[in-house]
């Protein structure tokens, strides 16, 4: 990825890493260099917290999965946040547009993933367009099961939106990331134990802390797979089914922020 380098006032220029493509492109496994787009994104107008804009992947319908650079890139701490994975949980979002579209962010090097599941969202579905539960594709303790709500797919890291999400995290290598779901209400600990951040998680967001057992017990999903394989660490956030407004738009953003070291006007 490369940072984007502003060259008029009000204006910036953003250069866009294709991270992942529709089917057909050339395997993102090759050596083969991935594409780079160059877009004109509006800053002190619209959205001046926007330093970079990256298309991560595809959904399995080819709708875009975009990744929003906020902060500043030289900043010692780094974060990602992701909501949306399941596409009938899509109240988080309104926290990741909430830092995306407001003012300036600094103290932390953060990335927002607002939607996670394009396809899933747009038919306000868990599952992606194939049927496959994304959080339970990941290539950690990953296990075969039956088609239904939480369907894991035909094999591990079957569904493009899973692989463009490895190859964005391996890529940004993050300190902290944030993934948002619903209704559970609380932060999860049981994958990452009484960790710093999902203690400063639970107070800032105004959640308890608790331990998600995903029913039968938990395999394929992304926590269980970045926490084994990358140095960072993943914190499960569950907010209620009905967040208010006001929570969504003011406290939870302020809270995020404060939890993984930024800051903002």
């Amino acid at each position: 990825m490369r940072t984007a380098h502003a060259v008029a006032a009000g204006t910036l220029v953003a250069v866009v890493s294709v991270l992942g493509a529709p089917a057909g492109a050339v395997s993102p496994t090759t050596s083969a260099p991935r594409a780079v787009l160059t877009v004109q994104v509006a800053t002190s107008a619209s959205r001046p917290a926007v330093v970079e804009r990256v298309v991560v992947g595809h959904s399995r319908k080819g709708r875009e999965i975009v990744a929003y650079r906020l902060g500043d890139p030289e900043a010692r701490r780094s974060a990602v946040v992701i909501a949306a994975m399941h596409g009938d949980e899509r109240k988080p979002q309104a926290i990741l547009r909430n830092l995306r579209d407001g003012s300036p962010i600094s103290g932390l090097d953060l990335w927002v993933v607002p939607n996670a599941n394009p396809d899933g969202v747009a038919r306000k579905a868990r599952r992606n367009a194939r049927g496959v539960d994304l959080n339970r594709n990941f290539p950690r303790r990953w296990k075969a099961s039956k088609r239904g709500p939480t369907w894991s797919g035909p094999k591990a890291a079957s569904e493009p939106e899973t692989r463009a999400m490895m190859r964005f995290l391996r890529k940004v290598a993050p300190d902290q990331v944030v993934s948002f779901h619903q209704p559970l209400y609380g932060i999860d600990t049981s994958g990452t134990g009484n960790r710093p951040l999902a203690r400063r998680l639970a107070k800032h967001l105004r959640l308890p802390k608790r331990s998600f057992s995903c029913g039968s017990g938990c395999h394929g999903t992304m926590s269980q797979w970045f926490n084994h394989r990358l140095d960072g660490q993943l914190v499960t956030v569950e907010l209620g089914r009905r967040p208010s407004k006001a929570y969504l738009t003011r406290t939870a953003p302020k809270g995020l922020l404060k939890a993984l070291g930024g800051t903002r006007p």
